[in-house]
């Protein structure tokens, strides 16, 4: 990333932005089928860039309430759990 210049760098990060955050919770998809285990993994993986928009979007919610139950809980869990420990190794390693 250093090598980019600074522009280029800021519109990579808007794009990936808006790739991150295009499968939101709350979207009309699924008013027609429920949200099942990896949408709940997806939303769970993406939770803290809805919460973001969710502060300044109502119709954005960081929680599908039309899911399928169970499996979505485990997959949004799951999701969240990949996204907020992902640096955990790099930080408990042992210096020698």
């Amino acid at each position: 990333m250093k090598n980019l210049p600074i522009p280029s760098f800021w519109i990579l990060f808007l794009c990936l932005f808006l790739i991150l955050t295009s499968c939101a919770p709350g979207n009309e998809k699924f008013d027609a089928a429920a949200a099942d285990f990896w949408a709940g993994l997806w939303h769970g993986f993406i939770s803290l860039f809805t919460f973001i928009i969710s502060l300044f979007n109502e119709k954005v919610t960081i929680y599908e309430i039309n899911n399928v139950g169970k499996l979505y809980n485990l997959g949004f869990i799951l999701g969240a759990m990949i996204f907020y420990s992902g640096g955990t190794k790099s930080s408990c390693m042992r210096k020698k």
